[in-house]
């Protein structure tokens, strides 16, 4: 399993965002058009996710991970696997444990070292900033922290920002009960 380290905030200006991301960044943005289906699962999150559809550079993957749900820095352990017939999947994985929710939005990826810095534009949620510090096996998750944390700091982010769980569960917080 995989690891790293994430922190996840609400961006109150967007363009000030881009500015200092692509300041940090180790070259230009890639942007992806995103669509995650979730599942329903008894441990962690489970996401068929689909990148950049209908394009030459379309690929899809299954995700599943475990992190806790807290502001701040916190571990993500995760398990990626690519999908070669996304359309078979998300049919299969529909049948056997049904869908949670879709997430759908456009991802601004900048690489700043050992992380990912995603802008991403969530439909019907809004604008937000993520921080992945992709560990390797010698780091210690105090490490990642560390770095997430000076990271956050210089591209704006404040105690208020932070969000302490994923897009999926927003989602279903903002959909009315019936």
């Amino acid at each position: 399993m995989s690891r790293n380290i994430e922190i996840k905030a609400t961006v109150p200006n967007w363009d000030s965002a881009h500015r200092a991301a692509a300041k940090l960044a180790d070259g230009p943005a890639r942007k992806l058009e995103q669509e995650d289906v979730f599942f329903l699962v008894p441990t962690g999150r489970l996401k068929l996710r689909t990148i950049n559809a209908g394009t030459d550079q379309a690929r899809c993957e299954l995700i599943h991970y475990l992190r806790p749900d807290q502001p701040g820095p916190k571990q993500s352990d995760y398990s990626l696997l690519p999908i070669s017939d996304p359309l078979i999947a998300r049919q299969m994985l529909e049948r056997l444990h049904g869908i949670r929710a879709v997430v759908r939005k456009t991802r601004w990826l900048y690489l700043h070292g050992q992380t990912r810095i995603h802008l991403d534009r969530v439909e019907t949620l809004g604008d937000f900033l993520e921080l992945e510090v992709v560990m390797n096996e010698s780091q210690s998750a105090e490490d990642g922290q560390r770095i997430a944390l000076e990271l956050a700091a210089q591209l704006g982010v404040t105690p208020d920002h932070l969000v302490d769980c994923a897009y999926v569960d927003l989602l279903e917080k903002n959909q009315p009960r019936t």
